[in-house]
C-alpha cells in the first residue's frame, strides 16, 4: 500500500529532521518506507503500518505548528502513542492527505471533491479562478494558499482586495479614515486571516504591509513582484477592473480570483469582469479555472438547502 501526503506549509527539515533523522526514528519502529521529495511525502508498506506512520507524521505536523518546534523525544512519544488505538482519534476521523496550511486551529485541508480540484489547480497554475456559491471555501482556501506561500518564503507579501460595489468605489462620502471606510467591505478577508493567524502575528504583518487588504480601486498603477494577489467577490468587478487587477501581476507573483456568478451586484450583470474573463482566458496556459457547486458547501448544513431552494427559482 502507498499513501501520498501533499504538504505546502513548513520547511521539510523542521518536520523530517536534519538528515531525515525523524524519518529514521519512525522507520526504525514502524516497518514502513517514507520517501520525502519536496512537498510530497510517500509512505509505503502494509496497510496498518502505513496508517500508523501517517498518523505519526500528521501529529508531528500538529505539534510543530502548535509549539513551533519538534524534538526527537516528541517523535518517539508519538510513535509509542501510535501503538494504541488510532492515537485517540474517534471513529470516522480522517487524517487529511493534502494539507494546505496549518493555522492556529489546526490543519486546513480540502474537504470535498471540488476543493481537491481547487488544491490541484493552485499547485499547477500561477493564476486560478475559483467560481462557486457561498460556503464552498473559495475565499478561506485562497487565503490559506497565500499564507502557505508566505510562510514557505515563496512570496514576500500578500495583497487581498475586493470591489466596493455598494459605494461605487467612491468612498469619500463615508465617515472615518480610509481604513474605517473600506473595512466593512473587506470584513470576510479579515475573518479568514483571524481564523488562520494569531492576532499578534496578524497585527504585525498588517502594520508592516507584508499583508495588505485594500479595495480593488486602490490597486491601480501598481506592479507587484513576488506577491500573492487575491481578488475576492470578483463577480462585482467590471471588465476594466478585472484587466487592471490581472495586469498588476509582477515577476514571481501568483493570483487567485474568486467569485459567485449568481451574486452579481452590478447594475448590468452581463458587464461582470468575471464572466468576461472566464470566456477570454479559458484557454490561456498557466491560468486555471475551477468550478465549485452546492456539493462543495462546507458551512452549516442549511446553507446547501438554501442554495438548492434558490436554484429552483
Amino acid at each position: 500500500m502507498e499513501k501520498v501526503i501533499e504538504l505546502k506549509t513548513m520547511e521539510p527539515t523542521t518536520l523530517l529532521g536534519v538528515g531525515d533523522s525523524n524519518v529514521k526514528l519512525i522507520e526504525d519502529s514502524i516497518p514502513a518506507k517514507i520517501i520525502a521529495r519536496g512537498e510530497t511525502i510517500k509512505i509505503q508498506g502494509e496497510e496498518l503500518d502505513v496508517k500508523r506512520a501517517h498518523e505519526v507524521l500528521y501529529e508531528m505536523m500538529q505539534t510543530l505548528n502548535t509549539r513551533g518546534d519538534l524534538t526527537a523525544r516528541d517523535v518517539q512519544q508519538l510513535i509509542t502513542l501510535s501503538k494504541t488505538e488510532s492515537m485517540g482519534m474517534e471513529d470516522g476521523d480522517k487524517i487529511p492527505d493534502s494539507v494546505i496550511y496549518f493555522g492556529i486551529k489546526g490543519a486546513v485541508s480540502p474537504k470535498t471533491e471540488g476543493q481537491y480540484r481547487y488544491f490541484e489547480m493552485v499547485k499547477n497554475n500561477d493564476v486560478v479562478f475559483s467560481i462557486g456559491p457561498a460556503g464552498t471555501g473559495k475565499t478561506f482556501l485562497s487565503v490559506a494558499f497565500a499564507l502557505a506561500a508566505l510562510d514557505g518564503h515563496e512570496v514576500d507579501r500578500i495583497i487581498l482586495c475586493r470591489p466596493a460595489v455598494e459605494a461605487g468605489e467612491s468612498l469619500g462620502f463615508l465617515p472615518g479614515d480610509l481604513k474605517e471606510k473600506v473595512d466593512p467591505y473587506l470584513a470576510p478577508l479579515y475573518d479568514s486571516l483571524h481564523t488562520l493567524y494569531s492576532q499578534a502575528r496578524l497585527s504585525q504583518l498588517l502594520e508592516s504591509k507584508v499583508i495588505e487588504i485594500v479595495p480593488l480601486a486602490y490597486m491601480r498603477g501598481r506592479t507587484l513582484d513576488n506577491a500573492y494577489m487575491i481578488l475576492d467577490e470578483a463577480q462585482n468587478a467590471t471588465p476594466l477592473q478585472m484587466k487592471m487587477f490581472l495586469t498588476r501581476l509582477g515577476v514571481g507573483s501568483r493570483a487567485i480570483i474568486t467569485g459567485d456568478i449568481t451574486q452579481i451586484d452590478l447594475e448590468n450583470p452581463i458587464e461582470s469582469g468575471l464572466l468576461q474573463a472566464s470566456e477570454i482566458l479559458k484557454d490561456v496556459e498557466g491560468i486555471g479555472f475551477v468550478k465549485l457547486d452546492k456539493r462543495d458547501v462546507v458551512r452549516h448544513h442549511l446553507v446547501m438547502k438554501i442554495i438548492q431552494a434558490y436554484d429552483k427559482e
